[in-house]
């Protein structure tokens, strides 16, 4: 008699294997606990700030961190700690935001671009190219200045002087992936191009965009802050953590602490997207599986 018991075995999926691989990363969970920590800082920050936001108390102004104001006040008098705190929604808002407009946009035309070629693609890459001959950060600086100064502007120009690198990283993707043998098979069976596009192409290029655009928040998030030190960001009294510094650079010298705190805000967020960045392609890299 046949036996007919059969070992079953779980069925392999690559996400699940990038996700076992991402939780062994030791870096890569580092940054994740930064990330959430400002995340909930900033939807708690009702809850947990010590004070107002734009709470003014002259007779406090540059006061040095102490038990009623733990990390000092600024020229105003408006507590340090709970400026930080709110001002993880506006910076963390804008670099992930920003980030996203740009992959939803670049992919669009990325996908366009790499799957359909000739004329398509002629005339997107040379947009893309026109993008990426200017400095980023420059061509920010212009675009705010042209749109004018503020936050939604801010996240305009981010988001436009990145479309160009989720773009042409989709671009290559698809090029290399619509001469797959499943692709054909679905030209054969009468798919349409945008079925293929959104149930086939896209799906299997996404990996890289994941990783790209982790990286890109950090670089968003500096952005941002450069544009509020110019004073083309965020607007007074918005607690934007480049704009602090902007408006205590004088005092760097008599109240450090107005400047060292949202520097050092700015620096963790950055540095803790990096860190999920890098260990979030390694897990999603092939040639990391054992």
């Amino acid at each position: 008699m046949e036996n007919n018991n059969k070992v079953s075995h779980p069925a392999f999926s690559p996400w699940k294997e990038s996700w076992k691989r991402l939780r062994k990363h030791k870096t890569a969970l580092v940054g994740i606990g930064i990330i959430v920590f400002f995340i909930l800082i900033g939807i708690l920050a009702p809850l947990i700030a010590p004070g107002q936001w734009d709470g003014q108390d002259l007779a406090q102004s540059l006061k040095s961190p102490n038990f009623s104001h733990w990390l000092g006040t600024d020229n105003l008098g408006r507590d340090l700690l709970t400026r930080i705190i709110y001002g993880a929604r506006f910076s963390v808002w804008l670099g992930f935001f920003s980030v996203s407009g740009s992959i939803i946009v670049g992919s669009i035309l990325g996908l366009l671009a790499g799957y359909f070629g000739r004329w398509t693609d002629t005339i997107i890459c040379r947009i893309f190219d026109i993008i990426m001959a200017f400095p980023a950060i420059l061509l920010a600086i212009a675009i705010v200045t042209v749109l004018g100064p503020g936050l939604l502007n801010a996240l305009i120009a981010i988001s436009i002087v990145y479309v160009p690198t989720f773009g042409r990283l989709i671009r290559s993707r698809v090029i290399s992936i619509k001469e797959e043998e499943y692709i054909a098979a679905a030209r054969v069976i009468g798919m349409s191009n945008l079925r293929i596009l959104f149930m086939h192409v896209l799906p299997n290029s996404v990996a890289p965009v994941i990783v790209q655009g982790t990286l890109g928040v950090a670089t968003a998030v500096l952005y941002a802050a450069a544009l509020g030190f110019l004073g083309l960001g965020a607007q007074p009294p918005t607690p934007e953590w480049g704009k602090m510094i902007a408006d205590s650079r004088q005092y760097v010298v008599t109240a450090y602490w107005t400047v060292l705190f949202p520097g050092l805000a700015i620096m963790l967020t950055v540095l803790g997207f990096n860190m999920f960045g890098d260990g979030l392609r390694d897990a999603l890299d092939p040639k990391m599986k054992k």
